[in-house]
């Protein structure tokens, strides 16, 4: 992660001012990978002009790599002085800050950068990651496999296979996704269907599908807007039980910039954070849990009723209502409203019991 975010700090850098020869022999040899000359070089171009702000952004990044993290810091303090618009500036300063341990200071330079640029994709991953400490999703979805060892398993948005290639060799798993690209070595007994969701349970008998079994764990990771991810939901839960499990992804934004209907960011959850604030009204029945694990929360959902047809006979008005839902509604109580849980496996495994 840390040579993308180096990338990322000097993939554009302004004019040259002082220091021309150097700096460019600096930036040849870091280019090079020849870290010790390019610090060099880097040094006698602020010897011969201290206030060169490429120059503390170049030797910055290398005192990163080489885990000099206060002299890190000093640069990246010294480029945001000098440019106070640039957000790598500040972002190379959070990355400093958090390799010294101070997580609050390099989440408020995190928050800087994106407000300067909030198309900043590492800044995004990188906030995720201080908001969200412990385990990755993936690593949760895997220890839930793990202990409620399903012998059913429906994904849908399988795309490259990493969250369905977890499921276990005793269980019978089906992906859903209209154009997988599957890279990930997948077990005997999953099989992909390439299609959309809508059209595999309009045409698909699901428990036939499944040996006449039903869905023991489900995990919803297809479209990034809230009313197809209802949909999915309410398909679903027709086929589970009382002690079945849906698993949501991206229930929990990071920003209102990442969490629009339309993608404008690399990272981007949508508005899959409506389907939290949906199921908590109109199925009170449900137990409704986010997990913070980034990079942005894990739903679980629990208590489920296969007989239930609130969500479905309601469907048209819901969408509409929440459509008019701005994303200031979580302002009040973001972590309240969307149910946050902490990301603590030992308490985690309490809302399986």
């Amino acid at each position: 992660m840390l040579g993308r975010i180096l990338k990322d700090l000097f993939a554009s850098e302004g004019p040259l001012r002082l220091g021309q020869t150097a700096f460019e022999a600096g930036v040849d040899a870091y280019k090079a990978g020849e870290l010790a000359a390019a610090a060099e070089h880097f040094a006698g171009t602020l010897r011969a002009e201290p206030e060169h702000v490429q120059a503390h952004n170049y030797a910055g990044g290398i005192d990163l790599r080489t885990g000099r993290y206060r002299e890190a810091l000093e640069h990246f303090e010294c480029a945001r002085m000098l440019d106070p618009q640039r957000a790598e500036y500040h972002f190379g300063a959070a990355v400093a800050h958090r390799e010294l341990g101070a997580t609050e200071a390099a989440r408020e330079c995190s928050e800087t950068a994106l407000a300067l640029d909030p198309g900043l994709a590492p800044a995004h991953g990188f906030l995720a990651s201080l908001n969200f400490p412990g385990p990755y999703y993936l690593e949760v979805i895997s220890m839930l496999h793990s202990l409620l060892r399903p012998r059913t398993y429906l994904e849908i948005g399988v795309e490259t296979g990493q969250s369905i290639a977890l499921a276990g060799r005793e269980t019978r798993a089906i992906g859903i996704d209209p154009e997988p690209k599957i890279t990930k070595r997948l077990a005997p007994g999953t099989s992909i269907r390439a299609t959309t969701s809508d059209e595999y349970f309009a045409a698909h008998d699901v428990r036939a599908e499944f040996g006449g079994l039903p869905i023991d764990l489900a995990f919803i990771d297809g479209m990034h807007q809230f009313e197809f991810a209802l949909r999915d939901f309410i398909n679903i839960e027709k086929h589970c039980t009382s002690q079945s499990t849906i698993l949501i992804h991206d229930c929990y934004p990071l920003s209102r910039h990442t969490a629009e209907r339309e993608r404008r960011t690399e990272f981007w959850s949508g508005d899959i954070w409506r389907l939290v604030l949906i199921l908590r009204k109109y199925r009170p029945d449900l137990s409704v849990k986010v997990i913070g694990t980034a990079p942005t929360g894990l739903g679980v959902v629990r208590r489920l009723d296969p007989g239930s047809s609130v969500l479905q006979q309601n469907y048209e008005a819901i969408v509409g209502e929440y459509l008019a839902v701005d994303y200031s509604v979580l302002d009040a109580d973001k972590a309240g409203l969307l149910a946050l849980y902490p990301n603590d496996w030992e308490k985690v495994k309490a809302i399986l019991q």
